[in-house]
């Protein structure tokens, strides 16, 4: 596992953070709750005061989900790029969030919106980064047939990332739902075999092979809970951790 020990403490110091969108839901059917996304903003400030170097992907599942409405009678390209735009609305509006926040940040997307977005340009990801800019990557890869998750896997190894944080609304990786099934118990770490092994869902398997090929550690947190993602980069107990000692 990649470790970084620079004087902040942190055990991670360049991250790619996947939010997914049906998370700013909040309390809503449909849409972004502003106090969710605010909330979030909040979080990657106080981690990026850190020194923490943020990259984000979002999805659109709060807005469109390509998957389902294709699923629907849709035709799957065309619901995917779709969905794409739902990620690019997240995408502005955690930006919008951010620099309410004083935090600067700069919004990619590798499709052409060039009066709202910078085109994905890896070397000036990984130099705004450098620069102490969060960045947002929007628009997923840009090709349909592809999740959000397979993004961040992506973009994570392009940026050379320390680690992929999966922040969602349950703590971990459990041994089954823990929504359904309150005997489900929290894997403290994992291996990714094992995780393959069981059928637990925690990427979707493009996105996880992207992982495993390049040893590419992913720790899944909650997100919601106050604090966690500075614990996470702290390398403290927090969420699971999946590694890739024995996975090929």
């Amino acid at each position: 596992m990649t470790e970084n020990h620079d004087p902040s403490g942190l055990r991670y110091k360049r991250v790619l953070l996947k939010l997914s969108g049906e998370a700013l839901l909040g309390e809503k059917s449909y849409g972004i709750d502003q106090n969710v996304i605010t909330k979030y903003a909040k979080e990657i400030r106080e981690a990026q005061e850190l020194g923490a170097e943020i990259a984000i992907v979002i999805g659109g599942g709060n807005i469109f989900r390509g998957v389902q409405n294709a699923t629907a009678g849709m035709t799957r390209a065309h619901a995917d790029y779709m969905g794409m735009l739902a990620t690019m609305i997240n995408a502005m509006a955690l930006q919008d969030a951010l620099e309410q926040e004083g935090v600067f940040s700069r919004l990619q997307s590798p499709i052409k919106m060039e009066e709202i977005a910078e085109p994905f340009i890896r070397r000036r990801a990984i130099r705004h980064l450098e620069k102490g800019r969060v960045v947002i990557f929007g628009s997923g890869t840009g090709n349909p047939y592809f999740t959000t998750d397979t993004a961040a896997a992506l973009r994570a190894l392009e940026i050379d990332a320390d680690v992929i944080l999966k922040g969602t609304r349950v703590d971990g990786i459990y041994t089954a739902d823990p929504e359904s099934d309150p005997a489900a118990e929290r894997f403290a770490e994992i291996d990714g075999s094992e995780v393959i092994a069981r059928g637990l869902k925690v990427m979707d398997l493009t996105a996880f092979t992207l992982c495993g090929e390049s040893k590419k550690p992913i720790v899944v947190f909650n997100m919601n809970t106050q604090g966690n993602l500075v614990r996470v980069l702290k390398g403290e107990s927090v969420g699971t951790v999946v590694h890739w000692n024995s996975a090929a």
